[in-house]
């Protein structure tokens, strides 16, 4: 005997299923690197330690400790509201933002799992984020990718960016590629009495 609640092929929580583990695992992987960052690249009183530099492909790509009390690309968004704690703000305009990934999600066809999938990775780096503000009343960044012998380097960030930004690109490509029309069911004609 089975339960109503139970996966079944073909049921609607197979999906779903799929989805919370994308979330899950992105969230637990941004968290725990994260975690090492603060390990390997702080200092004992847990502020960066500069001189801590790991290199990975030499110059294009490297791991050091940052913490951006901004938003995305060190923009400051809350100097707009200066009475409001960056940490009150951010926090507000993450819980907007979830809200409104979720109005979203619920409202795609069952059959989207390309966008339903990119609104779970934007809803896993917003969430990663956000544990962060609430913790720490800051991001932890770590991820530094450059080109060698080029002054500018591209902002640090970690992985639940990374999850924003490819979410955001999965969308973008879901609205030039062209999708197949499904075919209308034709009517059965009435039955003549």
């Amino acid at each position: 005997m089975t339960s109503d609640t139970a996966p079944v092929p073909g049921s609607p929580w197979r999906p779903r299923i799929y989805l919370a583990i994308l979330l899950l695992t992105t969230l637990a992987l941004d968290q725990y690197t994260k975690l090492l960052a603060r390990i390997h690249f702080g200092l004992p009183g847990g502020e960066p330690d500069y001189y801590k530099v790991k290199h990975i492909l030499g110059e294009w790509l490297q791991f050091r400790l940052i913490y951006n009390t901004g938003a995305a690309f060190g923009m400051r968004p809350q100097q707009i509201v200066p009475f409001l704690n960056p940490t009150v703000f951010y926090v507000m305009f993450s819980a907007i933002a979830i809200g409104f990934l979720a109005f979203l999600y619920r409202k795609l066809p069952r059959g989207d799992a390309w966008q339903r999938a990119a609104i779970t990775l934007i809803l896993s780096g917003a969430l990663g984020n956000l544990i962060d503000r609430l913790r720490f009343q800051k991001v932890t960044d770590f991820i530094d990718v450059g080109i060698p012998s080029f002054p500018a380097r591209w902002p640090t960030f970690n992985i639940a960016d990374s999850c924003v930004c490819v979410g955001v690109a999965m969308i973008l490509l879901s609205s030039w590629i062209p999708r197949t029309p499904h075919p209308s069911p034709v009517p059965f004609p009435a039955p003549n009495p």
